[in-house]
């Protein structure tokens, strides 16, 4: 898998804090074995180079090379019971063929020890992980997994170990994975040559999407003269350059030891995992040189411009404005770490919220949409960057953005910045570092590893109180530190680079005429017994993915291994102010409240529906009572974690045609900071400010820019919504709310010059959605804080204004259901939902035309409710259909990147594929999958293996923060949990073939599909399709 970097770190989080186990204290067993480490101690061939305490991640760092190789691991000792383990290689390619990216696909296809095709795959169903997978950087290339199951962590172990170090590389793997000329018909010598392969339909999808395009052309002109010169991931027409033999070498130099970085989290002991990397992998080799260091980039004398054209934008808002500009500016050595913690908060000061100068100087005065995803710091390259600029500029107006931002650095080392916005920067880090979430072994894997890919001590990267401490020193001793550093970096930094993008009507066009010629260029150089070879290699490929495999090499947990019943999340029910249900879940927290209240919408006329989402992505960024937008923004990063509010839609557990609508909030805060968190939510709920045009103009344009810039992406579950709203009443309000009718609906609202008529509508939203009549609230806390939370919290209700006249639903049929289900009903409080008794589905056939290059395809069928004895089967019925035909005959065969079929809660079993170069011979494989299901063409064993996949997903690690969530938001129970439970475990072979009948067969239930991608002729000509 290719990840730009940023992104993959943006969605992560920096710095989150992990799980804390309840089973154990602060000073735990894992930690307290880390100290007895010595420096200079020999373990399994490896030496003990240092031990360091980390108290403000409650970890303890262990450093150690291993003697034969120099291979260097870390080892993170903390009480977290989902182990991390990563292996990490520095990768710099020389071209843009995708060298190690393909790599990574086809070193996951087949080792010696486990030589069956695509290990990796069938692993997913074969053990507990909590994470599998693999990603390529721009300079090194990454192989992660987590499992809370120490057997499993073992298994996982030696699996990852033999694909990396001892990998197969067939040919036939690398055809599949990277690409391959092909008759179109495999079976047929005379249907015409084709391209195919896995990745390189893969980067023809991510070329599609604008905003890759714009950050890999930054990247590769900042750096001329290196690896970050070329794309790490393959441009999708260099990709049809590489060899087998050139893959095979690349192994060779990069994939030793001496080139390795090992990376070990969590609670179980070092000794074992390195004994087991020692023995199965490290002691077969000898040292070597290490693979060449990525060099500094030689400083340019001048700054430089450039221009790239790519793809309009059909959902642009206009037209007319379609244009890119930044300027990046070249930083220092991230190996540099109190410098990076300095630049990445000056950047977070200079363009992060509304009182940014950034923000005030280009977002505001409304000459572009919204900041482009490269804006601010990037330290995933040897040298950081900081890049400024907007997207949807007008032509005219792209000289105006180079002044606008030049005159702003100039007005920062002029006046500063308020010493309030640091400290919100500085709390922001606070609350950060005392947020546990489950993935924290992966979040601090991916977070050290590029400063470590470059000989950077990754351990000062997580003494976070040292940095910050360094950082307040540095400020008190120089009163204009960070003026300095802006005069440094970008004033008088020549290393800049301005570019510019603007879409070019004909780019797809001119895309698909280069791959054209480059397919003749290679077909006209064939010889007959070239044709014939192609032929020849097409159907050895075929037949070995048509093969069953022998599986049996590949190390398996068993159902057997699976805790038959759920731990028990005890939560405690009481009302606030004027009766408003209060659920109380005790958490270790770690000193931070969580607080969510669901409101209803059960009495918001129809008309104000979809104006939902835009209410609730501006409610809380407009301002209320005294304190406008920006202040508004201030206070909540120097009080709180942050502030949100979602549409909500939550099918119920017991019949698919009743819903419950709503919206959420969230937010949370440091336990000093609950008064003021509270203060904030009562602003909200009193005193929105809906008077600004301007700034709701700002925000409309910013979110349109967001939600089409999303579709790529996102495009599976774009089809797969749309292709629900027609099957059960829920879905049609899902794709109201975060659906292709959204993402229309905010180009139109975007497209007004005149948007008052919509702050006239947000009021009469407000006074139906924010009152304590139709709410109910949680609060996640430490034991000794629920009391205090408990008074602020009513003193918050207190406070709300209550309504003059009861509001009615706008529906008739309410049904209520017990907050509470071991309650009767009443004496806890209720759930008001919506029951759509007459709802009729009916088959849609919908055919999105993008300009996109590849697929994205969603089918669906409404089956049963989660608390159906039939739901089970279905669940191991989706992930048997995935594992065992759709990933081979789809992904495989076909050429997608991605395909499967899944369950969800509300009923809705849904078929998908993402970046596939089909369209409706997809659609004919998701039916050939239903008649295998319904033919029992699998086994029992299959069966079991997917109940591993399915309760690997269930029983994933909850954060203290979510403990109670799908009771309070859905109803569901313990008891309905262990339930559903003991029927996953019962599910059978013949349970199987019957629910693929009695639910997917043809004419069983209706069937709604749904295709985003290019034009498609055969589409065109049948009437049964409705084209966008």
């Amino acid at each position: 898998m290719f990840r730009q970097t940023s992104t993959c770190l943006k969605r992560l989080k920096l710095l989150r804090c992990g799980f804390q186990s309840r089973k154990r204290s602060r000073n735990s067993d894992a930690q307290e074995g880390a100290l007895r480490y010595r420096e200079g101690q020999q373990v399994h061939g490896f030496t003990v180079t240092k031990v360091t305490p980390v108290p403000d991640l409650f970890l303890t760092a262990i450093e150690l090379s291993h003697n034969a190789t120099g291979a260097q691991h870390l080892h993170l000792a903390r009480d977290d019971s989902n182990n991390l383990f990563s292996v990490q290689f520095r990768t710099t390619p020389k071209d843009s063929t995708g060298v190690p990216h393909i790599l990574e696909h086809t070193m996951l296809c087949g080792s010696k020890k486990y030589p069956c095709r695509d290990p990796f795959f069938k692993m997913l169903s074969r053990s507990l992980s909590t994470f599998m997978n693999a990603f390529t950087a721009n300079d090194y290339t990454m192989y992660p997994f987590s499992t809370q199951n120490a057997k499993d962590f073992q298994n996982l172990l030696s699996v990852y170990l033999d694909a990396v170090f001892f990998p197969c590389l067939r040919e036939l793997d690398f055809r599949q994975e990277g690409w391959r000329l092909e008759n179109e018909n495999p079976t047929d010598p005379n249907s015409p040559l084709v391209f195919k392969g896995i990745v390189f339909n893969e980067m023809k999808g991510a070329f599609c999407d604008n905003e890759h395009i714009y950050a890999q052309r930054l990247q590769n002109l900042l750096y001329p003269d290196h690896t970050y010169a070329v794309v790490s991931g393959g441009e999708p027409l260099a990709i049809l350059d590489l060899t087998w033999d050139q893959l095979t070498r690349f192994h060779e130099t990069h994939y030793h030891p001496s080139n390795a970085r090992f990376f070990t989290y969590g609670d179980l002991p070092l000794e074992q995992h390195l004994r087991q990397i020692h023995e199965e992998a490290l002691s077969r080799f000898e040292r070597m040189e290490p693979s060449p260091k990525v060099p500094l980039q030689p400083h340019w004398d001048q700054p430089r411009d450039h221009h790239v054209t790519c793809g309009p934008d059909p959902l642009a808002c206009d037209p007319r404005r379609q244009n890119t500009l930044c300027i990046a500016y070249l930083l220092g050595d991230i190996t540099d770490t109190a410098e990076a913690f300095t630049l990445k908060l000056l950047s977070s000061l200079m363009v992060s919220g509304p009182s940014s100068p950034f923000y005030k100087a280009l977002i505001e005065p409304k000459i572009g949409t919204d900041f482009p995803s490269v804006v601010g710091y990037n330290g995933n390259t040897r040298q950081a960057s900081f890049t400024v600029g907007l997207q949807g500029v007008a032509e005219a107006d792209l000289e105006n953005v180079k002044s606008i931002i030049c005159r702003t650095v100039d007005d920062i080392i002029t006046n500063g910045f308020e010493e309030e916005r640091i400290e919100a920067q500085l709390h922001k880090i606070e609350f950060q570092m005392k947020h546990q979430s489950t993935d924290f072994g992966l979040t601090l894997a991916t977070y050290i590893a590029p400063c470590w890919n470059h000989d950077g001590d990754p351990v000062k990267l997580l003494q976070i109180s040292e940095s910050v401490a360094e950082f307040r020193q540095s400020l008190k001793d120089k009163p204009y530190f960070l003026q300095d550093k802006v005069r440094q970096y970008l004033k008088e930094n020549s290393h800049r680079l301005t570019l510019s993008m603007s879409p070019d009507p004909s780019y797809l066009e001119k895309q698909a005429e280069e791959e054209d010629a480059k397919l003749g260029q290679k077909v006209a150089a064939l010889s007959e017994r070239d044709r014939r070879d192609i032929y020849e290699k097409g159907l050895q490929l075929l037949s070995a993915q048509s093969q069953a495999e022998d599986t049996s090499c590949l190390p398996a947990l068993k159902v057997s291994d699976i805790e038959p019943a759920i731990p028990i999340t005890a939560v405690q029910m009481d009302h606030a102010g004027s009766g408003v249900p209060v659920q109380y879940c005790q958490q270790p927290t770690n000193g931070l409240v969580y607080f969510r209240a669901l409101c209803s919408l059960n009495t918001l006329p129809e008309d104000l529906k979809p104006y939902v989402p835009l209410f609730c992505s501006v409610i809380t960024r407009l301002g209320s009572g005294a304190l406008d937008y920006r202040q508004q923004a201030l206070l909540m990063e120097l009080k709180t974690g942050g502030f949100s509010v979602s549409p909500q839609v939550v099918a119920d557990t017991d019949d698919i045609n009743t819903y419950e609508q709503g919206i959420l909030l969230t937010s949370s805060c440091l336990e000093r900071n609950l008064p003021d968190m509270f203060y904030l939510w009562s602003g909200l709920f009193n005193s929105p400010h809906f008077d600004n045009e301007e700034r709701l103009r700002t925000l409309v344009m910013m979110d349109a820019q967001e939600l089409s810039n999303g579709i790529s992406n996102s495009g599976d579950v774009y089809a797969m919504t749309r292709a629900a709203r027609s099957l059960s009443p829920a879905w049609d309000l899902m794709e109201t709310f975060c659906g292709m009718d959204q993402v229309m609906f905010m180009k139109r609202i975007a497209e007004q010059s005149d948007v008052t008529d919509i702050l006239r509508k947000l009021p009469r939203m407000k006074r139906h959605l924010l009152s304590q009549e139709n709410m109910r609230c949680s609060i996640n806390a430490t034991p000794q804080m629920m009391s205090r939370a408990s008074v602020d919290l009513e003193k918050f209700m207190n406070s709300i204004t209550t309504k003059k006249k009861e509001r009615k639903s706008v529906r008739p049929n309410i049904i209520e259901k017990p907050l509470d289900p071991l309650v009767p009903p009443g004496s806890s409080g209720s759930r008001k939902l919506i029951s759509e008794p007459n709802f009729k589905p009916c088959q849609m056939k919908t055919h999105f035309q993008l300009p996109f290059s590849v697929n994205y395809v969603g089918q669906c069928v409404c089956t049963v409710p989660y608390s159906h004895k039939d739901h089970a089967s279905l669940c191991v019925l989706a992930q048997v259909m995935t594992a065992k035909f759709l990933l081979k005959e789809i992904r495989e065969k076909g050429g997608a990147y991605g395909s499967g079929a899944r369950m969800d809660h509300s009923g809705l079993f849904s078929f998908y594929s993402y970046r596939d170069p089909k369209s409706v011979e997809t659609l004919d494989m998701f039916r050939k999958a239903i008649d295998w299901a319904k033919a029992g063409q699998f086994s029992q064993q299959d069966a079991d293996e997917a109940k591993l996949s399915i309760f690997a997903a269930v029983d994933a690690p909850v954060a203290p923060s979510d403990k109670g969530l799908s009771r309070f938001l859905g109803g569901v129970s313990d008891e309905l949990k262990q339930r559903h439970r003991e029927q996953l475990f019962a599910v059978s072979h013949q349970d199987l073939t019957v629910a693929a009948a009695r639910y997917l067969g043809l004419g069983q239930r209706t069937c709604s599909v749904t295709i985003i991608g290019p034009e498609n002729e055969d589409i065109k000509k049948d009437p049964s399709w409705v084209i966008k």
